[in-house]
């Protein structure tokens, strides 16, 4: 066993986290749920979200045969909706092409929707103790700054590095705790702002510690300035209840329920007639709310609706007029959720 590895599992017995929602068990179903949950998302906003769900969706089959809106809704507010409509597509693979058993062997772990090369590897360590590396950012920020590797992570070049360092390092035995060992000290220790080098087992050997480039690596993704776009969403309110509209199964908040939208050069009371055949009574400008994207921003600008003569032509395939207190359980992206808030305040 090298040092490294030596280091990273003595450390974690001692000083690493054991009792996590998803650890001490080797379901597939658990670990595989925590993976996907984990996914750009920190430990302590995933906990609560993992145990409503495990509780709403205990097994594969019940999340297998659930409305996606149900799911959606589970999720919501956790972000990166796709996360949740691949674990449904998944759950529904397996059974039926895999009789309801989460499959054993790497190849057809990677091929379930959503689970790329690192997930599929933690998956095998912490279920089957298959010996797999991993590459999580965590990970990441570890190994380049112990190492030394310069570049940015995300570059091809530099990520191959790293996959055949993280390979290289592998332990004989204990690559469970090994394993959990690298994310504990990269969450816990190895921070991207302010790491605790003095608690590091890895001090010694952390070529970035000896060289001053701690703050300096992983070098941070070059800068580029991302397009914004536009757009109006329309709170339509009419006697407590709002107007929501089923997006496309595509793209932005796939499959979710959100406020109907827009042009900013459209006129908001002609839009309002001719697509839903509804006569604005009272409109209201909301302040203007900005919402982050990983390649655009979106700048939404939110008008309130007071409404009547609502008539049927509005209830159309994809649209919902709903109760404000049923509107909130909907599956609704956290900027929508807000808005819903705001709006209840002047229904």
């Amino acid at each position: 066993m090298s040092d490294f590895a030596d280091c990273i599992i003595s450390w974690q017995r001692r000083h690493g986290r054991h009792n996590l929602p998803w650890q001490n068990t080797r379901d597939p179903y658990r670990i595989w749920l925590s993976e996907i949950m984990l996914q750009q998302t920190q430990v302590a906003t995933v906990i609560p979200y993992y145990t409503r769900f495990v509780e709403r969706f205990s097994e594969i089959n019940s999340l297998a045969r659930a409305p996606l809106d149900d799911v959606l809704a589970a999720w919501s507010g956790l972000g990166y909706y796709s996360r949740a409509v691949n674990l449904q597509r998944a759950a529904q693979v397996i059974m039926h092409q895999h009789r309801g058993i989460f499959p054993r062997d790497y190849e057809s772990i990677r091929e379930l929707p959503g689970i790329g090369r690192s997930t599929a590897a933690a998956i095998c360590v912490f279920v089957y103790r298959q010996k797999r590396a991993i590459l999580d950012g965590n990970v990441k920020r570890v190994l380049a700054r112990c190492f030394g590797i310069a570049g940015y992570p995300g570059e091809k070049s530099v990520q191959a590095q790293m996959w055949r360092k993280s390979e290289a390092l592998l332990p004989r035995t204990s690559i469970a705790s090994y394993t959990q060992g690298l994310m504990d000290l990269g969450a816990m220790v190895c921070l991207r702002r302010k790491p605790k080098c003095l608690q590091c087992p890895l001090q010694r050997s952390c070529i970035a510690y000896r060289k001053a480039r701690i703050n300096c690596l992983p070098e941070p993704r070059p800068r580029k300035a991302l397009p914004r776009r536009q757009t109006v969403m329309l709170i339509l309110l009419h006697k407590r209840e709002v107007l929501l509209q089923k997006r496309p199964p595509a793209g932005v908040w796939a499959s979710m329920w959100s406020f109907p939208e827009m042009a900013p050069q459209d006129e908001v009371r002609v839009a309002c007639a001719q697509r839903f055949a509804a006569r604005v009574r009272k409109a209201k400008w909301l302040p203007l709310m900005e919402h982050g994207f990983s390649h655009f921003e979106l700048q939404i600008r939110p008008v309130l609706l007071q409404v009547d003569s609502v008539t049927q032509h509005a209830a159309e395939p994809g649209q919902l007029w709903l109760n404000l207190d049923d509107a909130e359980r909907a599956a609704l992206p956290a900027p929508v959720r807000k808005l819903l808030r705001q709006a209840a305040a002047y229904a």
